[in-house]
Parts: structure tokens; C-alpha cells; sequence
């Protein structure tokens, strides 16, 4: 029994610290819906070309710390690019142009490393060390430590944002109604362009913080994938959301791997998150904080 309740703890901190960093990339796609009211299907490949960012930068034997410059202030300016030059043309059209878009986008994003760069897998050390922490019978790896601190001191800073500043609010009421918004002074242009701009630093603390757990290549866009049930769990405009489906999304994959795998051969974890979403989906669509809309016809 006792061994159980050992072996339980462990799985549980270890799907919590993987949870609040898969909630950190979940934080694009809630950024992103809250302004534009489309989902940003290329969140992945923002991913991984930050990861490509910082490894170039690597490559060129300077610091980590100016890594971490230039990949955040390279999606940045990525993401101001690409808004005002792709998405920007969609505003006031259907949000299924813009996921389609974004859909678009995300093969683009994802073809580019390979015949820049190259597509073999590449390093991206952080000087953080490799002494793993143990709490109780928890190992917890120091990236992963890293990975969660910045997550929440991000997801509360973007959390007060939203409810305390006069840009977060008109943010607020650009994701309520474009039309609205700018019937009342409020220049729907520039803030799409400053929720791209957030989205992009987003992306580029978890392409630095996943790229060093799991090396940087194309496959690291697939992260998008598995943090959209997450959104999808927590609700798709909501913060809090982003935080509450990382967490039970982590939660779910560790003890899947734990209890499941073993008898089933593994691969348990990569498709219990989408049995999740699919259940949620069914019976609350706009997930657990997601906002729900009701149309008038």
C-alpha cells in the first residue's frame, strides 16, 4: 500500500511539472482566440522555430543568455510579420479564413528549418545543470523546475494583464467584438498585432524550455498538438483554463504511462489527452472556464 501511495506521488508531481509547462504553450492559443476569436493552428511551429533560433544563435558560440534575446525578439518580430502581412488582409472575415490560414502557415513554418538550417536534431543546453531534485520519492529533473517556474510567473504576468491594464482590457473587448471595439476608439489593428507580438514571446519560452528537455527539430511542433486538448479542456478564452487543463492533462498522461502502459505495450499517454477532449467536447464544449456563447438567429 505504502509502495503504491510512493509511486502514485511520483507520477502526480511529475504530470504537474509537465502540465504547467504544457499550460505555458497553451497561453498562445488563448492569446490568440481572446483577441482574434480564431485558433492559431501554427502555434507548434512558432515552437519550433524558436527552438531553431536559439540553436543558430548557439551554433555561433555566443551565450545562452543572448539565445534567449534573440529567439524572443526574433518571434516577436516573426509575429508582427506575419500578422500584418498574412492575417492582418482576414480582419472582419469569417474565423474559419484565419484558421485556415493559420493551417497554411503552419506547413510554411514547419518547411522552412529544413532547407535553412537543417532537419537533424539539435541541442540546446541551458546552464542549469543535470542534478536531478528529489522530493520524497519525486525525481524532479532542473529544466523541468525551470520550465514550471517560468510558466507560472508568465501566466500570472499575463493573467494580471488582462484583468488590471487598459491594454489588456481593450484586448478583452477587441476578442468580444471587433466592430464594436473600434466604434469605440479602439485600434483593432495594433492590438491583434500586440497579441501576435505575446503570442510570439510565448512560443519562444517554450521553444527554449522544450527544446532543451527534447532537442530541437521539426518534431517539436507537434507540441501544438498535444497542448490543444489542453485549451480545448480548459476553455479556449480563458487563463485560468490554460492552467487548470495543463494540469489535468499532465496529470492524466503520467498515470496513464504509470498504471496503463505496462500492460498494454505503452503509448498510453500520447492518446488519453484527446479521449479527454472528446469527452469534454460531448458535454461541456467550451470547456471548464471557456465562455459559453449564445447565438441569436
Amino acid at each position: 500500500m505504502w509502495d503504491e501511495l510512493e509511486f502514485a506521488f511520483a507520477l502526480i508531481v511529475s504530470g504537474l511539472l509537465i502540465g504547467l509547462m504544457y499550460s505555458l504553450i497553451a497561453l498562445g492559443f488563448v492569446l490568440i482566440y481572446k483577441a482574434t476569436d480564431a485558433i492559431n493552428f501554427a502555434q507548434g511551429e512558432f515552437v519550433m522555430l524558436a527552438g531553431f533560433m536559439a540553436t543558430t544563435v548557439l551554433a555561433a558560440e555566443l551565450s545562452v543568455w543572448v539565445a534567449i534575446g534573440a529567439a524572443i525578439l526574433g518571434m516577436i518580430a516573426l509575429s508582427f510579420a506575419l500578422e500584418r502581412a498574412v492575417l492582418r488582409p482576414l480582419l472582419g472575415r469569417p474565423a474559419v479564413a484565419v484558421i485556415m490560414a493559420t493551417i497554411g502557415l503552419a506547413n510554411i513554418l514547419r518547411g522552412l528549418p529544413p532547407i535553412t538550417v537543417g532537419a537533424q536534431t539539435k541541442a540546446l543546453p541551458l546552464p542549469i545543470g543535470d542534478d536531478p531534485i528529489f522530493v520524497w520519492t519525486a525525481v524532479i529533473p532542473p529544466i523541468q523546475l525551470v520550465g514550471t517556474i517560468v510558466s507560472i510567473a508568465f501566466l500570472a504576468a499575463f493573467t494580471v494583464f488582462f484583468l488590471k491594464s487598459r491594454k489588456g482590457i481593450a484586448l478583452r473587448a477587441v476578442a468580444d467584438n471587433q466592430q464594436v471595439a473600434m466604434a469605440m476608439g479602439i485600434n483593432v489593428e495594433r492590438y491583434f498585432g500586440i497579441a501576435w507580438a505575446m503570442a510570439g514571446i510565448v512560443s519562444a519560452l517554450g521553444g527554449i524550455i522544450w527544446g532543451s528537455m527534447l532537442g530541437v527539430d521539426t518534431q517539436l511542433a507537434l507540441i501544438g498538438l498535444k497542448v490543444f486538448p489542453v485549451v480545448i479542456l480548459g476553455g479556449l478564452d480563458s487563463i485560468l483554463g490554460a492552467v487548470v487543463g495543463g494540469l489535468i492533462v499532465g496529470v492524466v498522461e503520467s498515470l496513464a504511462a504509470g498504471y496503463l502502459d505496462p500492460y498494454v505495450g505503452g503509448g498510453t499517454k500520447d492518446f488519453a489527452p484527446y479521449v479527454l477532449m472528446i469527452i469534454m467536447l460531448m458535454f461541456k464544449p467550451y470547456g471548464i472556464f471557456g465562455t459559453r456563447r449564445i447565438e441569436r438567429v
